[in-house]
């Protein structure tokens, strides 16, 4: 419909014009002594509009002469963008694929766009790490260094990929200087905890999984499995003597005492170096709140002398938690052995023959084995002894 109009108006333009030319009877006299030039009004028009046309298209060629530079160097620009964000393109997509020497390669080719410059380096340097060429990835960083837009995403990429390579001290460096940064978000956190776990910096480990767990940032199990690995290498270091070891249990947060793999490692290190008193207190509180079979087993080595009336107070507990858990083997074991050492002799071998009856591992009725052994010698009774004995060395063969 609109060519059929633009088709229309041209044609009622031709006949008016043709129409007004003919009957136009106008001259126009060009005169310039001696010459006269004499010319119809139509004509006239006509070469003054092939004149305007002329210097037209003459000024246009002139000016897009002049405009070719520009041009050419705006389509060589546009032309580097296409394929600058092309090879950007093309690295993610082979980084996510998993072909990194071809992510590498495009990573390359963006990075000749300047502002591609920052993300194809982040990429070339991921690509490189995972094919292990430490080298190209050091240089992939280096070259963004300067670039403070990129500063932390350059020292987070660093920190995952150091931690990756298992240079927990360097990754330590790049987070020192992303906190100074004032950069403390939740991911730099989770990176941070994982150097500070492999430089085994408990104390730091410690600290991170707390922050983390405020924002729900960390699993639960995972959670408890890094608390229980911190307190576990802080609680059995070998160069605490008994104060130091005393100074770190009470650095050790309230509600983290009573939980079972703590209360029992801080019971057996305290055993280790004389602290039974201590480590009695550490497992009755622990076992207040959290029956734990590995606690009972701590309290059992942290027996009183016999004869004391730290023993009798000890005898008295289990036989309270004895009715409440009748048919915890463990927890016979331990009543049967500090009768033992007390001599009571007819509780000892009731509650070791318990024991031995309830006991579900071959560790339980080893050591049930082996304490009726020692009853029976305390009583006199060499067979009875020996038959004990004699079990106790066929349940440390299975």
């Amino acid at each position: 419909m609109r060519l059929f109009l633009w088709l229309l108006a041209l044609m009622a333009g031709a006949i008016g014009i043709a129409v007004t030319a003919r009957f136009n009877p106008g001259n126009v006299v060009l005169f310039y002594p001696p010459y006269r030039i004499d010319l119809s009004l139509n004509l006239f028009l006509l070469l003054l509009a092939a004149l305007f046309a002329f210097l037209y298209l003459v000024i246009g060629a002139f000016r897009s002469t002049m405009q070719m530079p520009e041009r050419v160097a705006a389509y060589r620009q546009r032309k580097r963008e296409r394929d600058g964000n092309k090879g950007l393109r093309d690295a993610l997509k082979a980084l996510f694929e998993g072909r990194f020497g071809h992510a590498e390669k495009a990573a390359l080719r963006a990075s000749e766009l300047p502002e591609n410059a920052g993300v194809a380096a982040l990429i070339g340097a991921r690509a490189a790490h995972r094919m292990r060429q430490n080298q190209r990835r050091d240089n992939w960083l280096a070259t963004i260094s300067a670039d403070t837009s990129m500063k932390t995403a350059r020292l987070m990429t660093m920190t995952e990929l150091l931690v990756d390579d298992h240079q927990p001290e360097a990754a330590l460096e790049a987070v020192r200087e992303l906190n100074a940064s004032g950069t403390r978000h939740i991911h730099a956190l989770q990176w941070s905890l994982k150097a500070q776990q492999q430089a085994k910096n408990w104390p730091e480990v410690l600290r991170l999984v707390k922050s983390l767990d405020k924002h729900k940032a960390l699993h639960p199990a995972l959670s408890a499995r890094l608390r229980e690995l911190a307190y576990q290498d802080l609680l059995s270091d070998t160069s605490h003597d008994a104060e130091s070891l005393m100074r770190v249990w009470s650095t050790i947060p309230s509600n983290d005492r009573t939980k079972a793999f703590v209360a029992c490692r801080a019971a057996s290190a305290m055993n280790e170096r004389g602290l039974h008193d201590e480590a009695r207190v550490v497992a009755e509180e622990a076992l207040a709140s959290n029956w734990d079979e590995r606690v009972i087993q701590a309290y059992r080595d942290a027996a009183a002398p016999a004869g004391s009336q730290a023993l009798l107070t000890q005898i008295e507990h289990c036989e309270k938690w004895m009715q409440e858990r009748p048919t915890d083997a463990e927890l016979a074991l331990t009543l049967g052995s500090l009768c033992l050492k007390q001599k009571l002799w007819g509780k000892a071998q009731r509650y070791l023959e318990q024991a031995l009856s309830d006991a579900s591992e071959p560790r339980m009725v080893r050591e049930s084995h082996l304490k009726l052994a020692q009853l029976h010698e305390a009583l006199q009774q060499p067979e009875e002894a020996a038959n004990h004995y004699r079990q106790c060395a066929l349940a440390t063969l299975l």
